[in-house]
């Protein structure tokens, strides 16, 4: 099958899904019946369910997976490091540290925000950066090995836990429940106002990866293979890294700390489709988003009327890849 069948395949697989998550909850809402409530055809029932319910969780699930995706290729590209994802990197434990700051200091005993919530993403980036930042740091300073990569990043993780374990403990007690809630990865609670958030920062991603695609295949080389043929490496670097970060932390402020969706997608993508970066860049998108809306979608349908966060699914899965790729990485470079 060439590539742009397949490219159509898993996009109308995430269309599948995205009927499926828009239909199923308390009530099932046959394909059709949403299709016409998209419309603004239909009973007014299901445009209510539709609009002010479902379609607001299942963009933003799909919104998130594609950011998360993107970011995870990205720093894959930029390390030539096949573990590098946001959740492995520290870059989402950081993001989360950015937020919980931003919930506690901003918040009164009635559990209202004393600023405006948009605030939330700028908190979430100012911490994954800062953490990113370390990481590239020790690295730099090691020349870049990738098996420190990940002990760095799985070692500043670990540190960002800690904070977060610290401030819900010393924290307001009326801000924990929600904390807790983010920090599973969730998209349960998403309202138009989320999905916006995520969007108009992943609206302006998508033309400089456009733009980045060359570069990016000319980083699978190595460094001094790669300057020969004229590319700024370093330069190509920082802004690949750049970019990762920006986009992991307007996923998880909105969407919760939804783990190894930078990991997975990329891979699976680079195995359907080859590692050219603008085939795998836009496949990652839509197998990220099919992954956390497809998640979403099965802890809607087996934990029913429970509401099982995302993220517990997308680590159920990813967690036992990564322990396999990283047996597989530490044979090569042993």
């Amino acid at each position: 099958m060439s590539i742009p069948l397949r490219l159509s395949a898993l996009a109308l697989a995430l269309a599948v899904l995205f009927l499926a998550g828009v239909g199923v909850g308390s009530s099932f809402i046959p394909p059709e019946r949403v299709i016409a409530a998209l419309f603004g055809a239909g009973e007014r029932t299901d445009g209510i369910i539709v609009w002010n319910l479902r379609l607001p969780r299942v963009l933003l699930a799909i919104l998130a997976g594609v950011a998360l995706a993107l970011a995870g290729a990205l720093l894959q590209r930029a390390t030539r490091n096949p573990l590098a994802s946001p959740s492995v990197l520290g870059v989402v434990d950081g993001a989360a540290v950015g937020v919980l700051v931003f919930l506690f200091a901003f918040s009164d005993s009635a559990n209202l925000l004393q600023v405006s919530v948009l605030w939330q993403p700028a908190f979430a980036a100012a911490g994954a950066g800062v953490f990113a930042l370390a990481v590239a740091g020790l690295v730099w300073r090691d020349r870049g090995d990738p098996m420190r990569l990940i002990l760095y990043g799985v070692a500043l993780a670990a540190l960002a836990n800690a904070a977060v374990v610290l401030m819900l403990i010393v924290g307001p007690v009326y801000r924990s429940s929600q904390a807790l809630i983010w920090l599973a990865g969730s998209v349960h609670q998403a309202e138009w106002r989320d999905v916006a958030i995520v969007s108009a920062a992943v609206a302006p991603a998508l033309p400089l990866l456009a733009l980045m695609a060359r570069p990016l295949d000319q980083m699978r080389l190595d460094p001094l293979s790669a300057f020969a043929t004229g590319l700024r490496v370093e330069l190509t670097r920082a802004a690949a890294l750049l970019l990762s970060v920006y986009l992991a932390a307007a996923a998880v402020s909105v969407a919760g700390g939804i783990g190894f969706v930078g990991l997975i997608a990329p891979h699976a993508a680079r195995l359907l489709l080859g590692t050219a970066a603008g085939a795998q860049m836009l496949g990652a998108a839509l197998l990220g988003g099919a992954i956390v809306s497809g998640a979403d979608l099965l802890v809607r349908a087996a934990f029913q009327p429970l509401e099982v966060p995302t993220g517990a699914v997308t680590a159920l899965i990813g967690a036992p890849y990564f322990l396999f790729l990283l047996t597989r990485v530490g044979r090569t470079h042993a």
